[in-house]
């Protein structure tokens, strides 16, 4: 991910625009989408109007059992243990695996760039998310954490949760993803600063039998997987399964390198990506054994760190292995006592090519190597009971230790050979108080101890209020915080980066207002206003003294911002939402907006069933607004446009699906960081792809 010939480039990036054609294509791609959203309620209304058919329920006055048939879905990531997302302290959002087949998502970022105020960048290396317009370029996604059945899987050493081909588990394997807003820390401890993404895995009885998928698609790209699941009569539940991937890549311009010198900014068979998988899931009784590795290869097309441009050997690979042991049970008094224990490995190397001749002299490539090395081992003991009906109590303790973080650069010399390890515990207490049958509160409080950095308490309190059976009021205020990675703090190569250890952590203040409205039993509205103040915001500067990169503690930044989501569910299987999100994040002291938050996010997803039960057509638009670059210049806002078809038995036991991703092939840009010439890089253009699935 760095290397010692690193340096930061203040160069503006030629962008290529798309023709006013494609552009005012998206646009009205958008009205029409959202036109088709609307023609359900015209439709529904005239089926309620008619004689035939009761009026329209007030939902204040239905009954228990009435109340009852109202979809509301649960999530287990909020509160540690399974809730209402009505009563669930935080603003959440949940994919299930029914969207990931009918939209299409390829891999978890596909995944949470449909999710309100989240965005995601490709630097055509790793992918990296942005929340509510906080996703500094450079910063390796590490403001969030990810979770997989609940087993931390931020590494270390990067802190970075990784979310691409690069992810623990296949997406076909996924039975929900839980998207949390805002602090975790309270439940979840460090890197939940801005919320927790809970990735819930399918069981063998989900599967029941083997399945075998294939997808193929645009630049060579072609994926397998095999899997096999099954609940046994004695008891005993497993799930194996096993994936690979490979893909050409696109070949790519770059305005930045267009000289005859540099293949005219052509960067052919450079953005090659291979991987491959294995997840395993066993349960018996109490116990649960998890585990999963993935390995990955990546060339960069990019020429980052001033490496050799249109050389496929600068690449990057990097690998991941968890094993999770997890006991659960619940005894009669209603005390549920969990312990776990697991143990996770990344490494990560990466080969930079370099031209070695002096001026003049044929080329002389060489390669400088980045090498990481990171395991560690967490065990945890949580009990939950219901005390009274009034309060239900859940507590913990959590022991991290990595054994191991070493960070490597060299070539014929050695520049940089640092090995440390660092141990953190923490303890946390949760109460939901039923003050009344209208009333929740929910406070919690974490401490945690750092060997490195000392202490520190972080709170949580949330207000449910529901004056009504379909509206919820959520009032919200949290802390929370980020330590130092290990990265940031002793990362030196003696030339162009050094060392700060004395980095303090990040600490964030957040407030958050929500209101959730249920309208009759086919629509759902979320609106929530938001306010946090991040203190000491670590970010990647350049010391005037000697032009060394280090990174420092910057004064505080604010994001503010508002988020709508409507979603609509009706009876001839049509489905859909849409989702506007405002989001303002400002550097306090400079009073500029933070490079890499757009303003305005909006998302649409609809969903028709054109055969009932037999095939479905998926719709997909987002619009990302304009983004400020490091360099200070701004992308320009965009529309992309998706589509699938999915069909369902046609042949028996056999799904196929068919997905365009950005149908219109609009040219779009975000902002990287300071290791390109380029100050944006060009997402992925028009892609097809087509996936069969049998089950036996």
């Amino acid at each position: 991910m760095t290397n010692r010939y690193f340096s930061i480039y203040h160069h503006k990036s030629l962008r290529t625009v798309p023709p006013p054609a494609l552009f005012f294509a998206g646009r009205l791609a958008a009205i029409v989408l959202l036109a088709l959203l609307a023609l359900p309620l015209s439709g529904a209304r005239a089926e309620e109007g008619s004689s035939d058919s009761p009026p329209p329920a007030d939902l204040t006055t239905l009954t228990i059992e009435q109340l009852m048939e109202l979809e509301v879905e649960t999530v287990s990531g909020a509160s540690r243990y399974e809730q209402p997302v009505t009563e669930a302290p935080a603003s959440v959002t949940i994919v299930t695996a029914e969207e990931i087949q009918m939209y299409g998502y390829r891999t978890l970022a596909d995944i949470l760039q449909s999710v309100p105020g989240f965005s995601v960048t490709n630097d055509r290396n790793y992918r990296y998310v942005g929340i509510r317009g906080l996703g500094i370029p450079g910063d390796y996604g590490t403001r969030f954490l990810l979770l997989v059945d609940g087993v931390w899987q931020n590494d270390t050493v990067y802190q970075s949760g990784y979310i691409g081909y690069e992810f623990l588990v296949d997406v076909d394997l996924i039975e929900r993803v839980e998207i949390i807003r805002g602090p975790g820390h309270t439940l979840y401890g460090a890197n939940a600063m801005m919320g927790v993404i809970n990735v819930i895995t399918r069981r063998g009885r989900d599967m029941d039998g083997v399945e075998v998928s294939g997808a193929t698609g645009s630049f060579d790209t072609h994926k397998g997987r095999l899997s096999y699941g099954k609940k046994f009569a004695a008891g005993p539940e497993m799930l194996l399964s096993g994936t690979f991937l490979h893909s050409r890549g696109e070949d790519l311009y770059f305005a930045e390198f267009d000289s005859p010198l540099t293949n005219s900014g052509w960067a052919r068979g450079c953005d090659r990506e291979r991987a491959g998988s294995a997840f395993l899931k066993v349960a018996y009784r109490d116990l649960t054994l998890e585990g999963g590795y993935v390995k990955r290869d990546k060339s960069l097309p990019t020429a980052p760190w001033g490496t050799v441009f249109n050389n496929s050997g600068t690449e990057s690979k990097d690998s991941s292995l968890f094993l999770d042991l997890k006991y659960r049970r619940t005894f009669e008094n209603g005390l549920d006592v969990m312990g776990r224990f697991s143990w996770n490995q990344y490494t990560y190397d990466g080969f930079y090519v370099y031209d070695r001749a002096a001026a003049g002299e044929r080329p002389l490539l060489a390669a400088n190597i980045d090498r990481v090395r990171n395991s560690w081992i967490l065990g945890e003991v949580q009990l939950t009971r219901e005390v009274t009906e009034s309060h239900k109590i859940i507590g913990g303790v959590e022991f991290r230790d990595a054994l191991r973080m070493v960070q490597q650069n060299y070539d014929a010399h050695i520049y940089l050979d640092d090995r440390r390890t660092t141990w953190n515990v923490g303890l946390y207490l949760q109460d939901e108080y039923r003050i009344s049958d209208t009333l929740i509160l929910n406070a919690g409080i974490r401490y945690d101890h750092f060997a490195t950095f000392g202490d520190t308490v972080n709170p949580r309190v949330a207000l449910i209020y529901s004056p009504f059976a379909s509206t919820n009021v959520k009032a919200l205020f949290s802390t929370g915080f980020r330590p130092p990675s290990g990265y940031e703090l002793y990362y030196t190569d003696t030339s162009t980066q050094k060392e700060n250890p004395g980095l303090r952590e990040e600490q964030s203040t957040s407030w958050e207002l929500i209101l959730e409205q249920y309208l009759g039993k086919r629509y759902r509205c979320t609106v929530s206003g938001y306010y946090t103040r991040v203190k000491d915001l670590i970010a990647q500067t350049v010391d005037p003294a000697d032009g060394m990169l280090v990174f420092r503690n910057r004064d505080t930044v604010e994001l503010k911002g508002v988020e709508l989501e409507v979603a609509g569910k009706w009876d001839t299987g049509i489905q859909g939402r849409i989702s506007y999100a405002f989001q303002d994040g400002r550097d306090s002291s400079a009073d500029e907006q933070l490079p890499n938050s757009a303003r305005h996010l909006a998302k649409l997803n609809v969903l028709f069933p054109l055969v009932r039960d037999r095939v479905f057509l998926a719709l997909e638009e987002q619009y990302t607004g304009r983004k400020r670059t490091l360099t200070g210049a701004k992308t320009r806002d965009f529309f992309i446009t998706n589509l699938t078809l999915v069909t369902r038995n046609l042949v028996k036991n056999l799904e196929l699906s068919g997905s365009v991703y950005n149908l219109f092939n609009t040219g779009c840009s975000v902002p990287v960081g300071g290791e390109f010439i380029q100050d944006s890089i060009r997402q992925e253009g028009r892609m097809f792809r087509i996936q069969a699935t049998w089950r036996f």
